[in-house]
């Protein structure tokens, strides 16, 4: 079995990611939209995101958004989000730190320093591993194109501040498109890529 690392992010049209969920999620350098995705109750786009949640075998997180998952999720087993919760709560949860963080949530364990490696060992043990949010880390796999699928969900609202899926820096790199584009009737859309190969190509349109 050869597994497949999956990159799931919302983002804003101007590329933020940072802090979608809630006021509370990542305030970090004073961020002020906290929540910015409430406003797109999306049923068909959550429908695709459910989907994702339901095959997969495996959480891959960065430490912040492992924080915040295991302070909510686990108490979020019953009710409307009960089947998210219950899915991550049972699932193996994989956390990538420098630190050494005290990962009390059931079935979660630290990767170790070699990213390379690690993700090959999980390839070998789960099919669908997903990476939820975890900005940081998922620029940091985008960079070694460590991933088999990076979902973007674009919503129709520009912040121009906070953490950005591709700041300035990022490493280029090629991505193709694996499925044409879908999108919502709040104007929510779905777009998936994957790694390619090669240097960034440039030319002159036209010639």
């Amino acid at each position: 079995m050869t597994g497949r690392i999956y990159i799931d992010l919302f983002t804003t049209l101007d590329g933020v990611a940072q802090a979608p969920g809630g006021p509370e999620e990542d305030p970090s350098d004073g961020f002020p939209f906290g929540g910015w995705q409430a406003p797109f109750p999306d049923e068909e786009i959550g429908e695709a995101i459910g989907q994702g949640i339901d095959e997969l075998d495996a959480l891959l997180l960065g430490r912040r958004t492992y924080d915040i998952f295991a302070g909510y999720w686990p108490h979020h087993t019953d009710g409307p989000e009960g089947g998210i919760g219950r899915k991550f709560d049972a699932v193996p949860k994989y956390v990538a730190s420098r630190g050494t963080p005290a990962l009390e949530w059931q079935g979660s364990s630290q990767l170790g320093p070699d990213l390379a490696a690690e993700v090959r060992a999980l390839r070998e043990r789960h099919a669908s591993i997903h990476v939820i949010g975890s900005i940081d880390f998922a620029q940091t796999l985008l960079r070694e194109q460590l991933f088999d699928v990076l979902t973007l969900w674009v919503y129709p609202v520009v912040l121009g501040q906070g953490k950005k899926v591709f700041p300035d820096g990022a490493a280029p790199a090629n991505v193709t498109l694996l499925e044409p584009a879908t999108s919502g009737p709040l104007g929510v859309v779905q777009l998936r890529y994957g790694p390619a190969a090669g240097p960034v190509q440039t030319g002159t349109m036209g010639s």
